[in-house]
């Protein structure tokens, strides 16, 4: 009866699953190539996948609880997924290069998505980009709402100008990662003091931060940089996404289940740092810690021991090892200064060498973690083109050495029977004993007829 009981309950949990999948997947349009002519009416958010992609069929059940939630809280953005290999004309067209490719399509625009595949970030960037542009700031209450809903946004202060224009160019192209908003002078907080309008503003890290043209250069680099919080948890995703600052990125590599004192000491220095000394590195330098020693190992192609400081070159793949014992904040400044005096040598970077001891490296983690994970299928890859590539080189090899024998027995053969000929031909030439001697050269023919006569 319990065995029964728990059976059907099983098939009932199935039913129920497969009825929730069912009924996200509605809310999920599979389009074709009407898609092309029917998309300026609508701003779509788009998974452009292939069938045989390993991440798209992961991305899919994700996918369809966006399409829910989408029509859950009203959004005006359709959401919809087109298979780029049977389409891949209209693929092409938006330039699909890779599987899957999220983009959100805004009349003539279409926006790639580039952050990480959960279901809150990618509703989050539909949010952000199908809305207005540059959102008005009316009041202090509405700046409040969204100081505590975004750790990071950029705020316009002032009427029209050419800092104005720049700054809707900078959200034109920006607007993928972080907000932009416009406000009057009297709606921001009060501890905010500008020495000139118009103004371009960063809120974060509880605090705020002007752009300056002549100390921080073009305004789209300056919001490209200042888009991350200045401490951050770190991983492979992120420190692909810093590459494009063209900062030092300083990374505490901790074991976060360890609270042993060394650990949590060295986090504790990294934000002391990123806090304490932030205008003097903020330029240069993002700060922040990550679990674990894996993806460091893998871009350094080394093992790094742990804790341990490392600062990373994501522009170039150089990176910077400790030369000294960090106790405290004062002794990480240092080091940072050495860095950027050039004291400290660096390591790595994209020279042909390194490129290929890259390769190198990658083809045996890849071999590796294929014995690792299937010894069999190992096996199976490797040892059998192994085994053809030996049995052909030793048939080369055998066929080889038979072929030379025989050539040279029968070069042997050859010049065996040619001297055994001449030694029959010069036993016909000698003359034999009491037979006179025969002139070998005859003279021409008239003159032995001129003797006769």
């Amino acid at each position: 009866m319990a065995a029964g009981r728990r059976s059907a309950g099983l098939r009932l949990c199935a039913t129920v699953f497969l009825l929730d999948m069912a009924f996200c997947k509605g809310f999920v349009e599979d389009l074709d190539e009407s898609f092309k002519d029917n998309r300026k009416d609508d701003i779509w958010l788009v998974d452009f996948y292939a069938p045989w992609c390993g991440h798209c069929k992961k991305l899919e059940p994700i996918w369809n609880e966006v399409g829910l939630e989408m029509k859950n809280i009203g959004s005006p953005v359709k959401v919809g997924k087109m298979d780029a290999t049977s389409y891949s004309s209209i693929a092409s067209e938006f330039g699909v290069r890779g599987y899957p490719t999220i983009k959100l399509l805004k009349g003539d625009l279409a926006y790639n998505y580039r952050g990480p595949r959960t279901k809150d970030d990618i509703i989050e960037f539909a949010h952000r980009v199908s809305g207005a542009l540059i959102r008005p700031l009316p009041s202090q209450q509405m700046f409040e709402h969204v100081q505590k809903r975004h750790r990071v946004f950029f705020v316009y202060i002032g009427g029209e100008s050419p800092l104005k224009e720049k700054y809707i160019d900078a959200a034109s192209e920006l607007i993928v990662y972080t907000y932009f908003f416009s406000a009057s002078e009297e709606v921001v907080p009060e501890y905010v003091t500008l020495k000139e309008r118009p103004a371009v503003l960063v809120f974060k890290d509880e605090t705020y931060f002007v752009y300056d043209e002549y100390e921080d250069g073009d305004l789209s680099s300056w919001i490209n940089r200042e888009r991350f919080q200045n401490y951050l948890t770190m991983d492979g995703f992120l420190l692909y996404e810093l590459g494009d600052t063209g900062k030092l990125v300083a990374i505490a590599v901790i074991d976060e289940k360890n609270t042993s004192i060394e650990h949590t000491r060295l986090k504790s220095v990294i934000q002391e740092v990123a806090r304490d000394y932030r205008d003097q590195f903020h330029r240069d330098f993002q700060f922040g810690h990550m679990d674990g020693n894996d993806y460091i190992n893998t871009l350094l192609m080394d093992e790094l021991k742990v804790p341990t400081v490392v600062v990373l070159n994501t522009s170039n793949q150089q990176y910077f090892l400790l030369d000294r014992q960090i106790r405290n904040a004062e002794d990480m400044v240092q080091f940072i200064n050495n860095i950027l005096d050039g004291t400290v040598e660096a390591q790595g970077g994209d020279s042909i060498l390194q490129r290929l001891k890259r390769i190198v490296f990658d083809a045996k983690s890849t071999i590796v973690s294929i014995f690792k994970s299937s010894p069999l299928m190992g096996c199976f890859l490797f040892g059998l083109p192994l085994g053809v590539i030996s049995i052909m080189c030793y048939g080369i090899y055998t066929a080889d050495t038979d072929g030379g024998y025989i050539e040279e027995r029968y070069e042997v053969s050859r010049s065996e029977s040619e001297s055994q000929e001449a030694t029959e031909a010069s036993k016909e030439q000698e003359p034999r004993s009491g037979d006179a001697l025969v002139p070998t050269v005859q003279g021409p023919k008239d003159v032995l007829e001129k003797k006769k006569d």
